[in-house]
């Protein structure tokens, strides 16, 4: 039916949109399906692949190709029925894909070295969805026996849609008030870890799904116009306490994110209503933990502290319609 495509329409619309500005990429052909290697025991004799993304790996010489469902559902819709089914096929379609020249002749590239993982997007398209996603999730209880050892499946649901879409919204108006320079001056950051380096500094530049479904999101620039370094730090947590502050300053302070000539900001979305005013508290604490340090306590005045907009992304299905007629 025309309108059910339509509908489905917009997932598709909003990730590339969404993935986008986290700089990944689209790889191969989109909507297609592919012969399955195990049709006895999937019982099917194809698997979709609604779009497939990829982008390359901050600390192992490898790639990340994203297999995705893109599912676009009504709020009275979302349900274990739905979502149950949608990850097993998606988890028997990553035990194909590892094995499938077809597949890997359509989206793989020849000079890396693969991993490959599943994306289950579940976009609610009349923003309506106020229940929570993760109960939902737990009751679901998919059977992902054939997903592979080395594989991993994400599931990002409405309100983690939600999340990115207003980062990514934050990110195009901070770019239009020149705030931050165009994307090819951004990156997205991956310090050095104790036993892990960014072994590939020049082209993992995107936000990887570990990022997007993490407390925090950091990107990072070299402003071409002022030559000034600088991070937005898109804040995910609630905000709510001291310690849970001093816990993010101490991460700033680790991986040398506060430094000279160095714009930081840090953006909120859902935070309490109290955040902005704990955060100063924790500033306060922890320049005192530092022994009033003058250099400290200037590298912190430094930061500024914002809450982003509350935006809702919304489709026409006319329009959609039209543009697909």
């Amino acid at each position: 039916m025309a309108e059910t495509r339509n509908i489905a329409e917009m997932a598709t619309l909003l990730s590339d949109d969404l993935f986008g500005e986290f700089l990944w990429q689209r790889t191969g052909p989109t909507d297609t399906n592919w012969p399955c290697e195990d049709p006895e025991s999937h019982k099917v004799k194809t698997h979709p692949s609604d779009v497939v993304f990829f982008y390359d790996n901050p600390y192992s010489l490898t790639r990340t190709y994203v297999n995705c469902d893109l599912k676009s559902y009504a709020s009275g819709t979302i349900s274990k029925a739905k979502l149950t089914p949608a990850i097993e096929s998606l988890a028997r379609s990553l035990s194909c894909a590892e094995k499938s020249q077809e597949w890997q002749k359509r989206f793989i590239h020849d000079t890396v070295t693969p991993e490959i993982c599943g994306l289950l997007f579940v976009y609610n398209h009349d923003n309506g969805y106020d229940k929570d996603f993760k109960v939902l999730m737990s009751d679901a209880n998919p059977k992902i026996d054939d997903l592979p050892r080395n594989s991993k499946l994400f599931v990002l649901g409405p309100e983690d849609i939600f999340w990115l879409n207003n980062v990514r919204y934050e990110i195009v108006q901070m770019r239009g008030k020149g705030l931050i320079p165009a994307q090819e001056h951004c990156r997205f950051f991956y310090p050095n870890l104790v036993r892990r380096n960014n072994i590939q500094p020049e082209h993992a530049r995107a936000a990887t799904l570990e990022m997007l479904t993490g407390p925090w999101i950091v990107l990072s620039y070299l402003h071409p116009k002022t030559n000034r370094n600088g991070y937005v730090i898109f804040y995910r947590r609630i905000g709510d306490s001291v310690p849970e502050f001093l816990y993010f300053i101490d991460y700033l302070m680790y991986y040398q994110l506060l430094q000279a000539n160095t714009d930081v900001y840090i953006r909120t979305l859902e935070t309490d209503l109290n955040a902005p005013a704990i955060f100063q508290r924790a500033v306060h604490e922890y320049t005192e933990q530092c022994e009033n340090s003058e250099e400290i306590r200037e590298r912190l005045k430094a930061i500024t502290y914002a809450q982003m907009n509350d935006i809702h992304t919304q489709f026409s299905e006319t329009e959609i319609g039209m543009d697909n007629a």
